[in-house]
């Protein structure tokens, strides 16, 4: 197994990381999060995860011209300080830390809640401190175990959608286990039409749409560690793209035309719902089983991922020396264990306040997300701007429409922003996100400052041995 230059090992091939970017956007977003998006958005749901899919797509496009000319672990972080500046790395590479390091809080409290469908007595801590024990021990395996535990976990969920939808698509048509009655599509336009809600309904949406996307850019902190970078991170974009628009569209397509959509928060889990129509018994039981390895996959892929970033903060000198050291498997073992602890904040809010941890983690989330997003973009647009016309014209991987996508994407996140504003629910990610991001610029100068007193401490102390 080849090793690259860091010490991590290259030992993820592209049904890893495909699978892994997978599993770590489909989960509590989709399973946990779908019910609330159709309760404001209804039907026209579809066209909110139609438009983030899109938008995605453009920031995949944009990361992956700059990973595949330049693979290197912590991709974005790295970028940001080479095309924006040492300040834009900084804060990109802390702050991707900390979305997920907060993502996984959402993760662990949604352990705690399908829990308590099999054991409804016990407090949700004790399974979020659960779950996070063992996808920390999970991610000391080798990478291409880690790799390969993260393919069938991520399978798991995969395979139980594509049935879903397979199978809601026979009752639709055929009326598979509905008598023979198709159930047609009617019931997307017959309960106040396909935007019951008008546009405001499906603005409101948007936060939790983009929540459930967030994880996709995770393919580019594989970078460091795929075995054949060009040929991998290219179609694993691309097909991820397509295979996540057709999980949440088709999905949720299915489920709105079995049940009316204001019914379906009423009822339970519109998966169980769905299941329980086709006539599987236990299907409440099944589906739990399925979210619950969801839930663990995206935690797992998040713990992955603030590992190799704060590995990659430590390589680049701008978090302590201890974090840059792997183990024999290569694996970080120290920024694993530092975000691992970190974590245990989560397993206290559970603790503390069990009913609002989840709508306060998901909104912090989704601004962290758009700051990653907004600032591969940004970092692309700078990329451009230092290659010649001849390797412009040599750049095999491209951003589709550029300029105009890049700068429709970096609209599309400002309104985001602003609707998270105009929210009382998701306005605490606009007190808590900004907050990170002045105590980062306040360290990065603090940083500075100190070593510049270093640098000059130690040029007096060359003057005087003279």
């Amino acid at each position: 197994m080849s090793n690259n230059n860091n010490g991590l090992q290259r030992g993820l091939e592209e049904r890893h990381i495909a699978l892994m970017s997978l599993g770590a956007a489909i989960g509590v977003g989709l399973f946990l999060g779908s019910a609330s998006a159709i309760e404001l958005a209804g039907p026209g749901i579809l066209f909110a995860y139609a438009i983030g899919g899109l938008i995605i797509f453009f920031i995949m496009r944009a990361l992956g011209e700059m990973a595949i000319k330049n693979p290197v672990a912590g991709s974005f972080s790295r970028y940001a300080n080479n095309y924006i500046g040492p300040l834009a790395g900084y804060i990109t590479g802390w702050n991707y830390w900390f979305l997920w390091v907060v993502t996984c809080m959402a993760e662990i409290t949604a352990v705690g809640i399908y829990m308590e469908f099999w054991f409804p007595g016990t407090p949700r801590w004790i399974w979020a401190l659960a779950a996070l024990v063992i996808m920390t021990a999970v991610n000391f395996l080798a990478v291409k175990a880690y790799g390969e535990l993260e393919f069938w976990f991520a399978l798991i969920k995969i395979v139980t959608i594509v049935l879903m939808i397979i199978v809601g698509a026979g009752m639709i048509i055929f009326g598979l286990g509905n008598g023979g009655v198709a159930t047609g599509l009617s019931n997307l336009t017959a309960h106040g039409g396909f935007f019951p809600n008008g546009v405001s309904g499906v603005l409101m949406s948007l936060q939790m749409v983009m929540f459930a996307y967030l994880g996709v850019e995770m393919i580019g902190v594989t970078a460091g560690e795929v075995k054949n970078p060009k040929k991998s991170l290219s179609r694993a974009i691309d097909s991820v793209f397509w295979r996540i628009l057709i999980f949440y569209v088709g999905s949720l397509t299915v489920i709105m035309s079995i049940y009316p959509w204001d019914k379906i928060g009423e009822q339970g889990s519109p998966f169980v719902l769905t299941f329980e129509k086709i006539g599987i018994p236990g299907a409440a039981g099944i589906i739990n089983f399925v979210v619950l390895t969801a839930a663990l996959s995206s935690c797992n892929s998040g713990i992955f991922s603030t590992g190799r970033m704060l590995f990659n903060l430590a390589q680049q000198g701008e978090a302590p020396k201890s974090y840059g050291g792997v183990n024999k498997n290569g694996v970080p073992k120290t920024a694993v264990l530092v975000s691992a602890g970190a974590l245990l904040i989560g397993v206290c809010l559970n603790y503390l306040v069990p009913e609002q941890v989840f709508t306060w983690v998901t909104s912090i989330a989704t601004f962290g997300a758009i700051w990653t997003w907004g600032t591969i973009l940004i970092s692309q647009m700078k990329f451009r701007k230092t290659l010649s016309p001849e390797e412009l014209s040599k750049i095999e991987y491209r951003m589709p429409l550029y300029p105009f996508s890049t700068y429709i994407s970096l609209a599309f996140l400002i309104v985001v922003i602003g609707l998270m504003a105009y929210f009382p629910d998701t306005r605490v990610a606009l007190i808590v996100g900004p907050i990170w991001i002045i105590l980062l610029v306040c360290f990065f100068y603090g940083k500075g400052l100190h070593q510049r007193k270093e640098s000059s401490s130690r040029l007096t102390e060359v003057r005087t041995d003279q």
